[in-house]
């Protein structure tokens, strides 16, 4: 069995493998051809194979299609670029060196690359360690606070059945509004921990984004009341690729910081169209950010010291990086920046699946 899993390893097939092996191998005979035709010098080809080789090897996975290539670079040096022109000349003593030299190009590249694909995914797996770690470490206290607080209401219910009901709805009202905080942490320690499973896809399909955005709008009146929210959209329907439970736990999760941290009464929510991206954005008249928040703001390593815009209720370091994590599984970018009279979060999402760039990794907000 592990003979079996080394000799995949070495030499996995791939048919974009062989696509790239054919291409540049046929590129390069192409360009033999067409220098020998200008009246070349008869020694270039041996380079060019080389080049070739060391290509081939870099962009394959494994050493197969790199010896192949060796083979096939010494067989057209010698039958086609080599005189006689075709034929077969074994008596050429730089045969032996041709053959040698695109032999080694071939194991040392693939060597190299093959530890480098290796320090990638050891270095990857080591930051999707740190981060639950991270995640756990931050969630342990906070989860124990409203737990502590639900207890103490529902034992001092049970326990004192002389309270007034005025007395016993301010604690039910308090044990609800912990239980619902705690609700918000599940939300987000699942949706991180899915977001950063290297083997979890997220699935996106063409939503109208107006009607995502009018059932944030819905839940969140009903959660506060007190708070106004306006909402401007296009006139035109905006189809865009997304997960909609994800992106509504992003608007939800910017919209109640900005009412539970940013001493804010109204929020504007706005989706509009740039280049080919749809921009949504949530901007508040609270208080603003501290400056000094701003670059970790989005790092679920970094807490923020001040209860201003932070990540859930009790600062617990989650919900921004939630969000961040969404948008980048998207193929978008989030950012966060202050204005007179409050702060503003806004992320953008690729209209189309060309425009995704969720792999560049590139994230203004990080």
């Amino acid at each position: 069995m592990n003979t079996k899993k080394s000799l995949t390893v070495l030499f996995p097939f791939s048919r974009r493998d062989l696509l790239v092996t054919a291409g540049i191998l046929a590129c390069t005979v192409t360009l033999c051809f067409f220098i020998r035709l200008a009246g070349g010098l008869e020694g270039f080809t041996s380079p060019v194979f080389v080049l070739s080789v060391l290509l081939i090897s870099r962009l394959t996975t494994g050493y197969f299609y790199g010896l192949v290539s060796v083979v096939l670079g010494v067989v057209f040096v010698n039958f086609i670029f080599t005189r006689p022109y075709w034929a077969f000349n074994l008596t050429n003593p730089g045969y032996p060196v041709t053959f040698f030299t695109l032999l080694m190009v071939s194991i040392i590249t693939c060597s190299l690359t093959a530890q480098a694909k290796e320090q990638a995914h050891l270095l990857a797996e080591n930051e999707r360690v740190k981060m639950r770690a991270n995640l756990l470490r931050s969630v342990s206290h906070d989860i124990r606070t409203p737990l502590t607080s639900i207890v103490g209401s529902t034992s001092a219910i049970l326990e004192n059945p002389g309270l007034s009901q005025e007395q016993q709805r301010a604690l039910l009202e308090n044990t609800r509004e912990e239980a619902q905080w705690l609700i918000r942490v599940v939300e987000n320690l699942l949706s991180i921990t899915r977001i950063g499973d290297a083997q979890a896809q997220i699935t996106k399909e063409l939503e109208a984004a107006e009607e995502v955005l009018g059932e944030v709008v819905r839940k969140f009146r009903r959660r506060f009341p007190r708070i106004s929210v306006s909402v401007a959209v296009p006139e035109e329907v905006f189809l865009v690729p997304m997960d909609p439970i994800l992106i509504d736990q992003v608007l939800s999760n910017l919209m109640e910081n900005a009412a539970i941290h940013g001493e804010t009464t109204c929020i504007q929510l706005s989706l509009k169209k740039e280049d080919s991206f749809a921009r949504f954005s949530v901007r508040d008249d609270g208080k603003g950010i501290p400056s000094k928040e701003l670059p970790g703001l989005f790092n679920e390593t970094k807490k923020p010291h001040s209860a201003s815009h932070g990540d859930g209720k009790r600062n617990m370091g989650l919900g921004l990086s939630v969000c961040s994590a969404i948008v980048r599984a998207h193929g978008g970018t989030m950012e966060a920046k202050n204005y007179e009279g409050g702060a503003e979060f806004s992320f953008r999402l690729p209209m189309s699946e060309e425009d995704d760039y969720a792999d560049s990794g590139k994230n203004p907000g990080d």
